[in-house]
Order: structure tokens, then C-alpha cells, then sequence
């Protein structure tokens, strides 16, 4: 058929495209390798890939290309078979068609593993002691192990590796060599390539390393690379294992498949490739009615009054989308459901397909150094982002502003302080939206597979422990000297869902760990609040210290995953609070260099004092860089409210960009910037007072892993009493003894008041 719009397609824009698709069976199986279980086969090329690529449609169907024309059929679009012929338009359609999209740009980047040089394998000074056993005959030389070896590249010792997740061997005295002799770079046997490659680790800078010159190291010790195989897994390959072994199980206590269910509220998410932490914020979130409301049943009236040109461009075009897809049901079906299928049911359940919010993602994370990656991610620090988002969003357009879904988790907390002196007190009240308590770590043994064990804790005590009291070295404006002052938090408000966020960290080499403490909550899963949780306020009978906010205005808010890897490290607060304001408030590695450079100063214990600017250490503010303001002028924004921002924000550009949002009429003009604006005004305290106020827990987000950046996410969500498990794109009803186990060790609570 011809038809008369495809001349100005050249000419104005892309054509509109469809796909049919067939299906195509690949000769490689289902990891699209063969060869995997040879005996005689050479190991595989040492891998750089650390996460779980995405499964495409490229790599199960042969797709066949169209043009259609929407202007003569706005329903179905009519095939213009000619179209392809004409030497224009077959050049728009290859240049869709080959395009990426800016999610699988991020993809491509974000496989690949950096591995670079350091200043210790740069300077490795050889002490050769003699040659290397041959392959099969050398051993750890303080136990018989005879894999998982490292080779001292300073002095040739053989040393065991750490005792690594998924059971690979070791007793740890490679590091235990290093210890003693300082000797910091080792290269894993069995790991090298005849083209130079091989695992190197620096036990200073606690990480993978390279060395560019290891042919010439081995050779010291009589080892050509040129003549070796790789025989063993790479690290990479053994963490690319485990991720894949990281998986909450989709079976009972009786061994039988969990049920698969579907319908409204019951569709999956596919995985975009490390987006488990994003589906099970999004599955939580979406099964909260204040979300149902504002995103399923308004999403038509939007449509018609968007101001954004671009759907993709659009944050609350985006929410509407992911709803629809999430709650209406239409695309919660068994995949691949075919007539045959159906009259031949098969003993192995079938899942869904899952929608894939790809643009959601993409636009989500845009602008942000984590987020608008495919690396694996925080679940509660993507909660936190995508709140930030959704209010920054509606900030922009007033009228969104007021149907703000996110208020749901809104509440204030009140911290009194009183110094022990004079008896005058502060109080101070922050907007919150989680509640964040750490859990203890109590040792209780090992398990039959040698993992360390933890006494039970209980939600309420570690509720409790938040709410208690802690002396601090205190510089009182009243008393004029520094004195021990009493600080204690309660809650100013509640909200309507609390969202708990279980902390369970703890260093190990300088590297957070997660530990997996179970955590008891109350009978029935519920918590209740009474008067001794609710702060008070200035009472009658107390006086209130001087704010004296020229000359002593308040700390910003400190970077909660850089403090708790300082004090961890055994920094002092304030020391840790100085280095952060000294090095932007983001880089916990650049504030422990600062930190050793100024260990030896006179004040570096002394409490803060912030200049009148509100940024700096002692030493008074700096000027914003120059990158920074001409980041934010790129913007839009002024390079006067740039600085300002800045300023207000300690340097942290993504803060500063959330305050110019916070602060539209704010035209940074002004010489002399208050640190804050609070003073003027009497803020809003959002949440309830009411008490008592009971809690029952209707969602929990629970995680698999060493890390919370490695391992995997699931959600729990109660769904008309019954609990139902959300594993990306597998849906099924949870098993009530899993259910009760994972409750333990969840990452994130949320309790609804009821």
C-alpha cells in the first residue's frame, strides 16, 4: 500500500516502529555457553563482569522491523511496506534501531569492573628467596592447603586466602603474612593468564589491584606467565557465583513449590540488571493506599494536563505509568501462556514476565552518581532518593504539592539538650521520614558451617536505646566554657506509616559488613507509642539557652553512612564532623586523609564553630568551587542562588540542589546568607501527637548478602491477610514459616497506624 505522510518523515521526524517477533531457539541453552562441564575445556577467560545481566528479548527472538503510519490508522498504525526502500527512511529506521537507550548506556558502563594500579603495586621492591613449586606440588607454608594460594610478590611466602562466601577454603594466612611483614601486594595462583592477568590484591588498600609489570614480578620467582592456564575461579567469578546463589527460596517447608498468584496488585518487576533493591521499594510502596490513590486513580486526568512535552521527562507521568502497570492486573498473567499449556498444566509453576519500568529508572536516577547506575544499590537509601524526588517534583508544580503522597511517612523527632552547669536547656525539632536504630551485635556461636551467630534482639529495645540519653562535651553560650551537656531524642510527631530501618553493620578491615542479627518484634507484629515516646516541648519550669545563631549557627545535617564509617574506624565525633565539613560532607575516604593530616592540631578536639556563613570548619568558610556553581548555573539558576546553595549545604552539590527547590524566591543576593531560615518562622511539624498509637507491620523488605550493596532484595507484603512474596518478577503466595524467619532478618519495616 502507499501512503502520503511517509514523504515527510525524512524530513521531520523518526518513524513510529513495530516489531513482530518470532521465537528462536539459541544452540548455547540457557546461559548462552557451551562447553561449561568439559573436562578437557581451558577455563574461562577471567571474567569483569560482578552483577546479573538482565535477560533481553534480542537474545530469545528474531525480530522482524516495520514501518507504520499512525496518521492513517491512529488505532492499529498501517504497515507502509515500501517504506524501507526508500534510502532516508531506511536510514532513520537503522538509526533507531541501533541506538541506545540511555538505561542501556549506563548498563554497558556499569558492568564492567575498575581494577587499577596503586601507589603499592607501582613500588613493589622484590626479596627473591627462591623458586616456586610447579603447579599441584606448592602449599600454604603454615598449613597444607594447596588452593586458594596467594604469592607474596615481595618476598615469594605462600600464604592461604581468607575463607570465602560459598565455601571456598581458607585459613586466612596470607593476610596473617602480612601482618607480620608488611609486605602488601599477592597475586592468586591459579588466577594467571599467559597474557599477564591474574587477581592482585593490596592488603593496605584493602581492594583489587593491578600490577602492569606482573610478568616481570613472577619471573623473579621463576614463574613464565607465557606457559601457564588459569585453573582456578578469578575473585570476580566467585562473587559473579555467590550473587547468583543469593536467592530466597520459592519453596515451603514440605519441598513443594510456592504458588504463584496473580491479578491486581500482584504483578511482578522484571530485573533490569541489580534492580531487586528498586522493585521491592516500588512493589512496598504501591501497596500503600495514599500511592493507589494518587497514581492509579488520577492518572487520566494528568494525561490531559501535563506541562512536560515528554512522557519520559516526566516524573508523574512516570509514577502513573509504573502504577498502572503494577496495579491494574492487566499484565499479571502466566508468561508464555499457551492453549496447550493450559489444558497440560506443567508440575513447575510458571511466573510472570514482569513489567520493566526502564524509563522510570532511568529518569529516577538521573543526575544522581549511584542511582543512574545498573550497580547494585542501598533498598532504604533508594527509598530516601525516591521521596526526595517525588517532592522535589511536586515542588515544581504547586499543584501536585498538595495531593503529596509521601506525607504518609512524615514525622519530627525533638532532641532537648541540657547543660549540666547552668541547667538551661535547647530544644530542637527535625523533619524525618525512617527511623533508623542500630542493632547491637552480641556473639553467640557458630553454626555447623563455621558462620558467626547473634543473640536475638528486640525491636523495642533497640526503639528504647534511640530514646535514651547521652552526655556530650558541650560549649555552652550560657555558661560561656565547655561543659558536659545531656541530649536525649523523642518523637515530636508520628506518622501515618513508620518506616524502620534496621541498621546491622559493622567494620571489618575498614569495609562495612552486614550482619545478620535477628531482630524480635512484638506478638502480632505490632508497635505502640505511648507519652513517654512524645517530646513535651519547653516546659514552664525550664529556661531556655541563648541561640546566639550569628555566632554559633547550627551543624548541617552530617552524612549518615560516611559518620557511622569514621566512628567506626575509632574517630571521635567531632573529629569525624570537623574532617566531613573540611572535604564536602560526602567522601568518608578523603575525610579519614584529613583527618590523619591533622591529628596534630591544637584544636582538633575543640567543639565546632561554624562562622557566621554556616560552612566550615574552625577555620571559617570557603568559597564554593567554581565547577560546582557553573553546574548549577547550567541549570538555570543564578550563579548568586548557585553560591548560596552551596554554601548552605557544606559544597554537597546534589543538597544544593534540593535547597534551590526548597527555596525558589530566594535570590542569593544577599551578602551575608543565614545558615537556615527557620529562625524567621515557626516551622510546620508534619505526623500525628496523638497517643496511644498502635502500629501493625503490613510490609518488610529483607535482604540476602554480605553487603548491602551485593546479594539480593525481596519484599513481603500483606495482601487481605496473607502474605505474599515479591521476588522480582516472581509473585507467589510466602510460606508462613519463611515468613516468620525473614521477619528476623529483615533490612526495612514499615508498620501502618491503625
Amino acid at each position: 500500500m502507499s501512503c502520503s505522510h511517509i514523504g515527510d518523515i525524512a524530513a521531520l521526524q523518526p518513524p513510529r516502529l513495530s516489531q513482530s517477533v518470532h521465537r528462536s531457539s539459541s544452540p548455547f541453552g540457557k546461559d548462552g555457553a557451551d562447553g561449561v562441564d568439559g573436562h578437557d575445556e581451558e577455563p574461562p577467560a577471567k571474567m569483569t563482569k560482578l552483577a546479573i545481566v538482565e535477560e533481553r528479548e534480542e537474545d530469545k527472538y528474531e525480530h522482524i522491523t516495520q514501518v507504520k503510519c499512525w496518521a492513517c490508522d491512529s488505532q492499529n498504525g498501517a504497515v507502509v511496506p515500501e517504506a524501507l526502500s526508500d534510502p532516508k527512511i531506511k536510514s532513520l529506521v537503522e538509526g533507531v534501531m541501533q541506538s541506545l537507550s540511555s538505561a542501556r548506556q549506563s548498563e554497558v558502563k556499569a558492568w564492567e569492573e575498575e581494577i587499577t594500579p596503586c601507589e603499592h603495586t607501582l613500588t613493589i621492591e622484590q626479596f627473591v628467596s627462591g623458586h616456586i613449586p610447579a603447579e599441584g606440588l606448592a602449599h600454604c607454608n603454615a598449613c597444607d592447603l594447596k588452593e586458594n594460594l596467594w604469592l607474596c610478590l615481595t618476598c615469594g611466602s605462600l600464604g592461604c586466602g581468607r575463607q570465602q562466601f560459598g565455601g571456598l577454603g581458607g585459613n586466612g594466612h596470607g593476610l596473617a603474612h602480612y601482618e607480620a611483614s608488611g609486605h602488601a601486594v599477592s597475586v592468586k595462583l591459579g588466577t594467571i593468564t599467559p597474557e599477564g592477568g591474574a587477581d592482585i590484591y593490596c592488603y593496605v588498600c584493602n581492594d583489587a589491584k593491578e600490577d602492569p609489570d606482573l610478568a616481570t614480578h613472577l619471573a623473579s620467582f621463576g614463574i613464565n606467565v607465557q606457559t601457564l592456564k588459569k585453573t582456578e575461579k578469578s575473585m570476580t567469578e566467585l562473587q559473579i557465583e555467590q550473587n547468583l546463589k543469593y536467592d530466597f527460596s520459592l519453596t515451603g517447608d514440605d519441598g513443594k513449590a510456592l504458588e504463584p498468584v496473580f491479578g491486581p496488585g500482584l504483578t511482578g518487576l522484571a530485573n533490569l540488571g541489580n534492580s531487586c533493591y528498586m522493585a521491592s521499594v516500588l512493589q512496598t510502596v504501591y501497596s500503600l493506599p495514599s500511592f493507589q490513590t494518587r497514581y492509579q486513580n488520577q492518572a487520566s486526568t494528568h494525561a490531559e494536563i501535563c506541562p512536560v512535552s515528554l512522557p519520559a521527562d516526566c516524573v508523574e507521568c512516570q509514577m502513573h505509568k509504573v502504577a498502572d502497570g503494577l496495579l491494574s492486573g492487566r499484565y499479571s498473567h502466566p508468561a508464555h501462556a499457551s492453549a496447550d499449556s493450559l489444558q497440560h498444566p506443567s508440575p513447575t509453576p510458571v511466573f510472570q514476565t514482569g513489567i520493566k519500568p526502564t524509563n522510570f529508572k532511568a529518569l529516577i536516577g538521573k543526575g544522581h552518581e549511584e542511582f543512574a547506575t545498573m550497580r547494585q544499590q542501598d533498598a532504604e537509601e533508594f527509598f530516601t532518593h525516591l521521596i526526595t524526588v517525588l517532592r522535589r517534583d511536586g515542588q515544581k508544580y504547586k499543584e501536585r504539592s498538595e495531593q503529596d503522597p509521601t506525607t504518609i511517612f512524615s514525622y519530627a523527632t525533638e532532641q532537648r539538650l541540657q547543660c549540666m552547669s547552668c541547667k538551661k536547656v535547647r530544644y530542637r525539632t527535625d523533619a524525618m521520614d525512617v527511623v533508623s536504630v542500630s542493632i547491637p551485635a552480641t556473639e553467640k556461636g557458630k553454626n555447623e558451617d563455621g558462620k558467626i551467630l547473634y543473640e536475638d534482639v528486640k525491636l523495642t529495645d533497640c526503639l528504647d536505646h534511640l530514646l535514651g540519653t547521652e552526655s556530650l562535651d558541650y560549649a555552652c553560650p550560657s555558661c560561656s566554657t565547655n561543659v558536659i551537656a545531656i541530649k536525649q531524642m523523642k518523637f515530636a510527631s508520628l506518622p501515618e506509616v513508620l518506616v524502620v530501618h534496621a541498621k546491622k553493620f559493622q567494620l571489618v578491615n575498614w569495609v562495612p559488613a552486614k550482619l545478620d542479627i535477628p531482630v524480635i518484634l512484638p506478638e502480632e507484629d505490632t508497635l505502640t507509642f505511648s507519652e513517654r515516646h512524645i517530646g513535651t516541648g519547653l516546659k514552664e519550669s525550664e529556661t531556655e539557652l541563648p541561640n546566639d545563631a550569628a555566632a554559633a549557627p547550627a551543624l548541617p545535617q552530617f552524612n549518615e553512612a560516611a559518620m557511622a564509617q569514621l566512628e567506626g574506624m575509632g574517630f571521635p565525633t567531632v573529629r569525624c564532623q570537623k574532617a566531613l565539613l573540611a572535604t564536602g560532607n560526602s567522601d568518608p575516604e578523603a575525610a579519614m586523609e584529613w583527618l590523619f593530616a591533622h591529628m596534630e592540631d591544637p584544636d582538633i578536639d575543640s567543639p565546632i564553630q561554624l562562622s557566621a556563613s554556616g560552612s566550615g570548619a574552625s577555620g571559617g568558610q570557603t568559597e564554593p568551587d567554581p565547577e560546582q556553581v557553573a553546574m548549577l548555573a547550567d541549570m538555570g539558576f543564578t550563579s548568586a542562588q548557585a553560591r548560596k546553595a552551596l554554601r548552605e549545604t557544606s559544597g554537597n552539590a546534589e543538597r544544593a540542589v534540593e535547597w534551590l527547590f526548597n527555596h525558589p524566591e530566594d535570590t542569593g543576593e544577599d551578602a551575608a546568607p543565614a545558615s537556615t531560615d527557620s529562625s524567621s518562622s515557626v516551622p510546620t511539624i508534619p505526623g500525628l501527637k496523638d497517643v496511644p498509637a498502635k502500629y501493625e507491620l503490613v510490609a518488610f523488605i529483607s535482604h540476602k548478602g554480605p553487603s548491602v550493596h551485593s546479594g539480593h532484595y525481596v519484599a513481603h507484603i500483606k495482601k487481605n491477610g496473607q502474605w505474599v512474596l515479591f521476588n522480582d518478577e516472581k509473585v507467589v503466595k510466602a510460606d508462613a514459616e519463611s515468613v516468620k524467619d525473614l521477619k528476623k532478618l529483615a533490612y526495612l519495616y514499615f508498620f501502618v497506624r491503625v
